[in-house]
């Protein structure tokens, strides 16, 4: 396996490939990994990811899995980096994590079979795919700004080539404390399935990324909490929650909310229909 990440050198963007704590870039410069800025690893045109895949998951919210996967968009300009800042604007309150494995595409690729779709991926990179719960009522189906909001999709650290996805552990850790627990072996649909699916419409050219869901157990996540998210091969992505400086417009558009879908989502399960209310945070 080779990761390649992409780091800030003496002010200039640069490929560089990792060799055990150092970053070497073409031109033999080095740097250590733990003190390099990190950008994102791909430069995708667009961000694709699957509403529920983990069986953990769709068991916490006593959800019937479709016969399909579904999906929504994330816009590259939520893309966030290893060691960025997740920004939770001022006056919204659920901000949930999801850890993840992102898909990155090596080849443009469209209307293959799902045995095809290996020769077309590049590799593979960690990924948090973070939701403002706080518009889920209004932005329900879309998911637009519960998931596409700025600095809401972390990736990083790097892209690793070479690596098999099945077997492999994925867990959150916050504030080093282990949050989420899950498996690539518990998705119902694996991650070359999700690459043909998509592609049977819609062209994915090279850097693309496709989110392949999250295991049981995401939530709310505060201002100077610390969450990082380790897939077993892919390495651990670390990133800091911070407070917006300004609340949302209060003079445009549908308001952050905080109703029963809105906290049954960002508790996790159906706290109506089990009877249970959540608690209110301060």
């Amino acid at each position: 396996m080779t990761e390649y990440r992409r780091i800030l050198l003496d002010g200039a963007a640069v490929q560089v490939v990792r060799e055990g704590d150092e970053l070497v870039s073409p031109d033999g410069r080095r740097v250590a990994a733990e003190s390099a800025a990190h950008l994102p690893p791909v430069r995708p045109s667009k961000v694709i990811a699957v509403h529920l895949n983990h069986r953990s998951r769709v068991e916490e919210f006593q959800a019937r899995l479709p016969d399909a996967p579904t999906y929504f968009h994330k816009p590259t300009s939520a893309l966030n980096a290893h060691g960025g800042a997740v920004v939770r604007p001022e006056g919204c309150k659920w901000l949930n994590y999801e850890g993840e494995v992102a898909i990155v595409i090596g080849s443009t690729c469209r209307n293959i079979a799902p045995d095809q779709a290996a020769e077309h991926i590049a590799g593979y990179t960690v990924a948090n795919d973070f939701g403002l719960h706080d518009f889920r009522d209004t932005d329900a189906g879309s998911m637009l700004r519960v998931k596409g909001s700025d600095t809401l999709c972390p990736l990083g650290p790097g892209l690793v080539t070479g690596w098999d996805f099945r077997g492999k552990y994925l867990r959150t850790y916050v504030n080093g404390r282990l949050a989420q627990d899950g498996s690539t072996d518990e998705m119902t649909w694996d991650m070359h399935y999700l690459v043909a699916d998509i592609a049977r419409t819609i062209t994915l050219h090279p850097g693309d990324v496709l989110l392949s869901g999250t295991p049981a157990n995401s939530r709310p996540v505060q201002p100077g909490d610390v969450v990082e998210v380790e897939v077993e091969g892919l390495g651990r992505l670390r990133n800091h929650v911070v407070s917006g400086p300004v609340p949302v417009r209060a003079d445009v558009g549908a308001q952050p909310t905080e109703s029963e879908e809105v906290l049954s989502t960002a508790l996790g399960g159906d706290w109506e229909f089990r009877g249970i209310r959540p608690p209110r945070r301060p």
